[in-house]
């Protein structure tokens, strides 16, 4: 009885609190889901989603203005649940989402009721105790109650021995945020072969779809730069302590970025590559050798790799925690009161907000718990098989930090001055030269603004809208740009002496990008994307002769030419997240000037 009403009360405390805070505001993360759903019924490309200007603008027309969005990093279907919900408005549409996040939640509960020794109000309770992962799940209407609920139908059905149906749901979780793939090593390991079919199954299901929807060129753009880049670190601020994982954690002690991360503890991009890439090949490889020696039931197997798979992730931010909920009771059922206080323990700080955010404690916490979960299996691995499998992965790790060097030193930030440098700033874009200083595309607080580097200072104009893809006038002292608002979109030109911008009453040109001739008339400066990344080129204007100016594996775009024809402006992504790019200005090759 006082267990009942003690989850009636916290229940209610939740349903006043953040479910209310969240029906009544829109939010991120909802909006950037409910924007690529509309593009979607609009049959735009899927190439575009991972614009983030091209995002915005969409943004704006789905309805939702005054708040800056982005669809990186997410798959080709993460918005897919969110598709019949655009035939509302946008906060009508998240009520619609918040109503089935509560559902997806209690039938998780249910579920897990179910297969456990607990009844529907201790789990309750448990989830109260991760309040601050639970919070924003209602607050931002975010995704993953809805993806709880997926792995807990999927162990449901694998207890129930409906290993197919297991398998198929594990690969709608692959589909929509990558979280199930990993999944299949699993089953394989544990020669669930039939769930492994009904993986691979219901994963070609996922890509027939996604091929019906955005078709062969847009599935090759995201599977070859988009993938990539967010598995080696996608977030929007790959160095920021508010994304506690390993690759973050480790960026952000070891590798400096000017604005995102002017002071690392040690600038050593060798030994960030080197350690990424060991982390997790050991991780993986430990977890499944533990695994194949089946020394743990297999609740405690399934517990231990979902466990793993937040700790490798590497977009893990607060409202992901209320994904250990199920592994979580899945180990509790397994173990005696001293042990289940300390997963208990564990679950309840890795929700909170802790404190220094700089040394990264739930990284730590989280491998903790990996080891907690997984020592049953750990123990069992003979100490020459670890060995072996430490030598593998520090050879393996070895080599992949090298590949990575190579692309790391061609990378502009090696290379060339970054400008209009401001610590913290995240995103500047479309950079345009002029008599009266650099513009450029900034993000500001809650909109898109105009960013202007003049007398040794940098400088943000904003208007009653978001301020896209500056371009230069004709007598280069002003700049034209787009200005979003209201579901619309007008040319605007600005002139800096009165810092006044007035429409211009020609149409909006569209976002393609010309050759660029160089004031001297002798260059021309292009962007391609001929070898996979996008990257600035030189033309010879008279023999026509091309030169690459930009290298890594990362994007360099939108050139611009500085008015004495001695260098070229541009935007790159190198070093951040895909998309996030800064501005750099590179010299002419020797030999070239």
């Amino acid at each position: 009885m006082l267990k009942r009403l003690a989850a009636s009360l916290t229940f209610l405390l939740v349903l006043a609190g953040p479910y209310r805070a969240g029906w009544t505001h829109l939010d991120t993360d909802f909006p950037n889901y409910y924007t690529a759903a509309w593009a979607v019924r609009q049959g735009l490309p899927l190439r575009e989603y991972y614009d983030w200007t091209w995002f915005a603008r969409q943004m704006n027309y789905a309805g939702i203005e005054w708040q800056l969005g982005t669809y990186t990093p997410q798959t080709p279907l993460t918005m897919l649940p969110m598709i019949p919900l655009t035939r509302f408005p946008p906060q009508r549409a998240k009520q619609v989402w918040l109503v089935l996040s509560l559902v997806f939640l209690g039938v998780a509960i249910w579920l897990l009721s179910r297969m456990t020794r607990f009844t529907v109000e201790e789990i309750w309770l448990l989830v109260f105790c991760g309040y601050f992962s639970l919070r924003p799940n209602f607050l931002y209407g975010q995704y993953y109650l809805f993806l709880l609920f997926l792995f807990t139908a999927a162990y449901y059905l694998l207890h129930h021995k409906y290993e197919t149906g297991c398998g198929v749901t594990t690969a709608t979780a692959f589909g929509l945020k990558l979280y199930g793939g990993p999944f299949l090593l699993y089953y394989v390991v544990r020669r669930e072969w039939k769930a492994v079919i009904g993986m691979i199954a219901g994963s070609l299901a996922a890509v027939v779809l996604a091929l019906a929807l955005f078709g062969p060129a847009d599935l090759h753009y995201y599977g070859t730069l988009v993938l990539p880049r967010t598995l080696e670190g996608g977030a929007i601020d790959p160095y920021s302590p508010g994304v506690p994982t390993f690759s973050t954690m480790l960026r952000h002690f070891l590798v400096r970025e000017p604005e995102l991360n002017p002071n690392p503890l040690w600038n050593a991009p060798r030994v960030f590559f080197f350690l990424r890439t060991f982390i997790a090949l050991a991780v993986v490889a430990f977890l499944l050798v533990g695994i194949s020696r089946k020394a743990a039931t297999g609740k405690r197997e399934f517990a231990w790799f979902l466990i793993a798979l937040l700790l490798l992730s590497t977009n893990t931010v607060s409202y992901a925690f209320i994904l250990l909920l199920l592994p979580l009771v899945l180990l509790l059922d397994q173990t005696g009161p001293r042990q289940g206080a300390l997963l208990v323990t564990l679950y309840v700080l890795l929700t909170l907000p802790l404190h220094p955010v700089w040394l990264f404690p739930k990284v730590w916490l989280l491998f903790v718990l990996f080891v907690v979960a997984g020592w049953p299996s750990l123990r069992r691995i003979p100490w020459a098989w670890a060995a072996g499998i430490v030598a593998v992965c520090c050879v393996a790790a070895a080599l992949d930090a090298s590949r990575h060097l190579l692309e790391y030193e061609q990378e502009p930030g090696r290379r060339f001055e970054q400008l209009a440098r401001e610590k913290g700033k995240i995103f500047a874009a479309f950079p345009v030269v002029t008599r009266a200083g650099l513009f450029y595309e900034a993000a500001g607080t809650d909109r898109w603004v105009l960013g202007w580097l003049h007398d040794n200072r940098n400088e943000e104009v904003s208007f009653e809208g978001s301020a896209l893809h500056p371009r230069p006038t004709a007598d280069g002292v002003g700049i034209e740009f787009e200005l979003v608002a209201n579901r619309s979109s007008v040319m605007m030109r600005f002139d800096p002496a009165t810092r006044k911008a007035t429409p211009t009453g020609v149409p909006v040109p569209d976002d393609s990008t010309v050759p660029i001739l160089s004031p001297d008339g002798k260059w021309l400066a292009e962007e391609s994307a001929e070898e996979g990344p996008t990257h600035i080129w030189l033309r010879d204007a008279r023999t026509g002769q091309r030169t690459r100016l930009t290298g890594g594996n990362c994007n360099s775009s939108s050139p611009t030419w500085a008015l004495d024809s001695s260098s070229v402006v541009f935007a790159s992504d190198c070093g951040r997240a895909f998309g996030v790019p800064a501005l750099f200005r590179a010299g002419l090759p020797a030999g070239k000037r």
